[in-house]
């Protein structure tokens, strides 16, 4: 009897001893998770046939998000983020390559709109036409 009093005594201080740090303040909340090391840049880019992004209806509409990595719905996001971080996301700094275009009026609008390295943007152009806006617009807004 005395070696199975030894035994159940034994038993007892190895849970303890094992499963003992796991009660308590162990188990009272998870660490909290460390923050972000990069600045949001999150972008909503649509297009649309119309005179002001108030009265034209979006025809395209797409997702571009340059950090960390470059993702989205974009086809060409990688390019698209690397052409807006070498502009420092002034949208108004991106040009095209120099292509002749006719003169015909069919205007179209495009849009951005979410947040670049963590500050708010809100962006709208008008453009003479198609043409017009592949001519002035890197790949950003070639979608």
């Amino acid at each position: 009897m005395r070696n199975t009093a030894r035994w159940a005594a034994t038993l007892g201080l190895t849970a303890t001893a094992v499963c003992g740090p796991l009660t308590g303040a162990a188990l009272a909340a998870p660490a909290a998770a460390p923050a972000s090391l990069y600045a949001p840049s999150a972008l909503v880019l649509t297009v649309g046939h119309g005179s002001a992004a108030a009265t034209a209806t979006p025809e395209r509409a797409v997702t571009l998000t340059c950090a960390p990595t470059a993702s989205g719905t974009h086809p060409a996001a990688p390019d698209a983020c690397a052409e807006l971080r070498a502009v420092g996301g002034d949208f108004d700094a991106l040009t095209g390559g120099g292509v002749l275009c006719t003169k015909e009026y069919n205007p179209v609008v495009v849009t951005a709109a979410g947040v670049w390295q963590g500050k708010r943007v809100s962006y709208e152009r008008t453009f003479a036409n198609e043409c017009v806006k592949n001519a002035a617009m890197t790949s950003v807004f070639a979608f």
